[in-house]
This record gives structure tokens, sequence and C-alpha cells, in this order.
């Protein structure tokens, strides 16, 4: 009777221990399959671009009142371009690009400024980049049978 009872307990006590080991695990996974955001880049607020005047502000008062950007005209130091991403992470899963602003200062030849426009990520345009491969003048030869092709071509004049 003794046994009977001891069982009993234990069982009872594997049953409550069990039952806050799937309990746990169960918030453990609703934690880690919840979405994280990342955030990159600077962009300034309107209110910041609204001190900068256009025709009068020049690339040092822009650099004053709102900063230098990470990234100016490639081909020509035209413009300024301030960049920022939201990233959405969910679990596994790759990271995918939620929301982009991109604010371009303008500069004309004297380098006063000459324009500020904002775009959004549904401005954006997908550029297909152009992959040249050269390709080989041998069709369907792998390396090793180009290796053991070459044995019977060598002649011992050649060797030497």
């Amino acid at each position: 009777m003794a046994d009977f009872r001891l069982t009993r307990m234990v069982g009872a006590a594997c049953t409550g221990f069990l039952r806050k080991a799937i309990a746990l695990m169960l918030v453990g996974a609703l934690i880690a399959c919840s979405p994280v955001f990342r955030n990159h880049g600077y962009v300034p607020a309107d209110d910041e671009l609204a001190k900068i005047e256009v025709g009068v502000d020049t690339r040092e008062s822009v650099g004053e009142k709102i900063g230098r950007p990470s990234t100016s005209g490639l081909l020509n130091d035209e413009g300024w371009y301030y960049v920022q991403s939201r990233y959405r992470h969910f679990g596994p899963r790759e990271p995918q690009e939620i929301e982009r602003q991109v604010v371009a200062v303008t500069f004309d030849s004297s380098g006063r400024v000459e324009n500020i426009a904002r775009f959004g990520l549904e401005d954006g345009k997908v550029v297909e980049i152009s992959r040249r491969i050269t390709q080989t003048n041998i069709k369907g030869l792998g390396l090793i049978r180009q290796l053991l092709g070459n044995f019977g071509r060598i002649q011992a004049g050649d060797v030497l």
C-alpha cells in the first residue's frame, strides 16, 4: 500500500513538472518567432529639412544644419543622399526590407542647393545586373577528362 502511494505521488509530481516544461517550451517558441525590427541609416526629419533654403544654402551650411550623409553622387559630386531602411526579421526567414526613405539634396555647379526630394520604397525600381561570363570553347569536357586526354598526345621527343 505504501508503494502505491509513493508511486502515485511521484507520478503526480512528474505530471506537474511535465506540464510546466511544456508550457515553458511553448512560451519560448512564441518568443523566438516574434518579429525583430532593425533600422539602418539616417534621414533628416521634415523640420530639419525646412531649415535649408533652396538657392541660398551651400554644401557647408547643409552639412552644419543636417549633417553630412554617408553617400554622395558616385560619378559626380552633384548631390547628397541620406538613406534609411527598416528591416523585419521573423524567425529563421531572411530579413525583409519593409520601409526605405531616401532624401536627395542636389547642388548646382556653384555648390548651392538646387532641389530637395524625398523618395520611398514604392518609388524604387529593380535594376538588373549585367552578368558577363566568359564562355569556354570546350563543351562537355570536365577537368579530369581534359587531363587524362593529354596522356596520349605526349611523345618522347617533346619531353626531351
